[in-house]
């Protein structure tokens, strides 16, 4: 006797399973997320029967070689440094970004190098029909490359298809989304069916040795959307990042189990698709203005990447009972703590200001070093005197007002000389290595050694 599909109440936020319907969802508190699902049984290709009885594995030890995940490099250096020197076979990626920024194409940029490097690459569009994905191929010169495409959303046709034909190296998912499953009485994006698509594809990817890359939507809040559990599966997470208002793009691994995360690649996007930027402090520092007052240069860390990075600020009387504090970038949060310091630290009170913070060219920096140039700027507005061009500055500020070391400093100040600065504000412990002795060290411990000769300037 066939058992009747049982009914649960999904939460679309996280996940969570309830036996009846709810207002707010009792794990994450979020409202009006409880989605009625039908568990219908296992998906397609999931290699799951219910009632199985399982069998005994064999166990190994801890023992033996740990040889390095053989890779093939997809001819795109950037996207090589952020997944570790390439893309692993049988691994599963996982990319999200909003709407319009670019995924898309740097998709179908990264199958055309593929396909032309002699490896196979199968390109499943489940938001564009065939014709649309042909006419972006030809508008960035890539109709040549031997791509397999269709447009196909059905997750057992999917399945079907790849086992058809010979293996291939890619096979990208464009999107997670958009895939649904006969065997699952729910609408796709649900948290079942993007749960079981995932599933399915990445066992398919891990028998069959094929790298598998999937696109997923992203929430208002930045976040890629569906159940967490699809990140864990997945060993490799991609955020794809940008500022419509200026062509750069962010290519930045939060997750990856065969490299390094929170490293970034950064992309221009042009006329002819994404172009790479193999030196992005020269990109975000060609439009820097010299001698103005609320400019400092900060010396940052992206991942193993050094990278030189104009911060802006503004500080103007305000005629509001409570000023303004608008920060495009960096950390609010953070803002208002470096002000806080400043008044309780150095008697620097911007209370009666309206402060603006703005880090140029549309980067998003998370690095507490970005402490110390964010002071500078500050400092250097209010004042009204414009620091030297050639100087850039990184560290740490405490509540105490303490400048602390950051790591990586040696990188930091060689990128700095590389690009013909000549001075350095840097904490005062800490090594600076060999390429030191060429820069102008002005070494701090306080944040008061920064604000005093400036307010005696002014």
């Amino acid at each position: 006797m066939v058992k009747a599909a049982k009914s649960l109440y999904v939460c679309q936020a996280c996940g969570a399973s309830s036996p009846r319907w709810a207002g707010k969802c009792p794990s994450c508190n979020e409202w009006n997320t409880l989605a009625e699902e039908t568990d219908a049984g296992p998906p397609p290709g999931s290699g799951m029967t219910r009632g199985s009885k399982g069998k005994a594995i064999r166990l190994g030890t801890l023992e033996g070689g740990a040889d390095e995940a053989p890779r093939f490099t997809t001819g795109m250096a950037e996207l090589d440094r952020v997944t570790g020197g390439g893309i692993v076979p049988g691994s599963a990626l996982l990319i999200g970004g909003e709407p319009g920024i670019g995924k898309s194409t740097l998709l179908l940029q990264l199958s055309a190098s593929i396909a032309r490097a002699g490896l196979k690459a199968v390109y499943f569009s489940g938001e564009e029909a065939a014709a649309q994905v042909r006419l972006r191929a030809d508008r960035l010169g890539l109709a040549s490359a031997p791509v397999a495409l269709a447009a196909e959303t059905n997750l057992a046709n999917i399945l079907a298809t790849l086992d058809a034909g010979p293996k291939p190296d890619l096979v990208v998912v464009d999107s997670i989304q958009t895939l649904w499953s006969d065997e699952l009485d729910a609408a796709p994006g649900t948290v079942s069916q993007v749960r079981s698509a995932t599933q399915s594809l990445i066992r398919y990817a891990k028998l069959n040795g094929s790298a598998l890359l999937l696109v997923g939507h992203v929430t208002k809040d930045g976040q890629i959307a569906g159940p967490k559990v699809v990140e864990h599966m997945v060993d490799c997470v991609l955020s794809f990042e940008g500022d419509r208002g200026h062509p750069f793009r962010i290519l930045r691994a939060t997750k990856n189990r065969f490299g390094a995360t929170d490293e970034i690649g950064v992309f221009e996007m042009v006329q002819q698709g994404l172009r790479e930027v193999a030196n992005p402090s020269e990109l975000f520092l060609g439009d820097r203005e010299a001698s103005v007052p609320g400019a400092a240069v900060f010396a940052g860390m992206e991942g193993t990447r050094p990278i030189l990075v104009e911060i802006q600020a503004l500080v103007a009387p305000s005629q509001l009972g409570t000023p303004r504090r608008a920060v495009v970038g960096w950390d609010s949060n953070r803002l208002s703590m470096i002000l806080a310091v400043l008044e309780a630290r150095c008697g620097v009170s911007l209370a009666q200001h309206d402060v603006y913070l703005n880090v140029a060219g549309g980067l998003k920096i998370t690095e507490p070093a970005a402490d110390l140039a964010v002071a500078s700027a500050l400092l250097s507005s209010f004042s009204g005197i414009a620091l030297p061009p050639q100087r850039v500055s990184f560290g740490e500020i405490s509540l105490s007002g303490a400048v602390r070391t950051s790591a990586h400093t040696a990188l930091r100040l060689k990128e700095a000389k590389k690009l013909g600065f000549s001075e350095a504000v840097v904490p005062a412990a800490g090594e600076t290595g060999g390429d030191a002795a060429q820069l102008s060290l002005t070494r701090i411990s306080h944040l008061k050694d920064l604000a005093d000769p400036l307010r005696a300037c002014d």
